[in-house]
């Protein structure tokens, strides 16, 4: 990608349309566009997340994440293109496998919360299963090149990571999760 922006105000969106990165114009509303709106709201959310005080290797992982998903925005701006591979979605699977082992078993619905760090990576959770729906509406609209295989499979594996990371981060600060009561008082 050899384009930098030198010019963030061109107004070529104000009659509702926006540039894709191969140089067509959609409307704003389109599915890519809302998938690539919702991916930057998660890589945002994340960003937000990092400025917590992390375990090093969890902020290291996340840091990585954020690199993953403005690689995915660029595939999403340019239909065709391919940046999201399946050795990203086998990193995650790893790191689920890794951060998990460590966790007790469920034994019952836990609730967003516990630190701030376990809440916001709860919000970069549903943010996730956000986009996650976003991409595949976008599949599902019969657009050329609308989505690779990779992507979904990333967004599926990385809402998953986000809920075990939240409760490692609890682990980690000595919090325990919140569970879901039945008839709480």
């Amino acid at each position: 990608m050899a384009t930098r922006l030198s010019v963030i105000t061109t107004r070529g969106g104000d009659k509702g349309t926006t540039g894709l990165g191969d140089g067509s114009r959609v409307p704003k509303d389109a599915p890519r566009i809302d998938a690539l709106g919702n991916v930057d709201e998660l890589n945002s959310a994340i960003g937000l997340l990092r400025t917590e005080d992390l375990p090093a290797p969890i902020d290291a992982l996340l840091s990585h994440i954020q690199h993953d998903l403005f690689d995915m925005g660029a595939e999403l701006c340019i239909p065709g293109h391919t940046a999201v591979k399946a050795e990203h979605v086998l990193a995650l699977d790893a790191a689920l496998a890794k951060y998990n082992a460590d966790l007790g078993k469920l034994q019952e619905f836990i609730l967003p919360g516990g630190t701030r760090a376990a809440a916001l990576a709860h919000m970069a959770r549903t943010i996730c299963r956000r986009v996650e729906r976003s991409v595949v509406a976008l599949a599902n609209s019969g657009a050329e090149n609308a989505v690779s295989d990779p992507v979904r499979q990333y967004l599926n594996r990385l809402s998953d990571l986000c809920f075990v990371l939240a409760r490692a981060l609890n682990r980690a600060a000595g919090k325990p999760d919140i569970l879901w009561q039945r008839d709480p008082a």
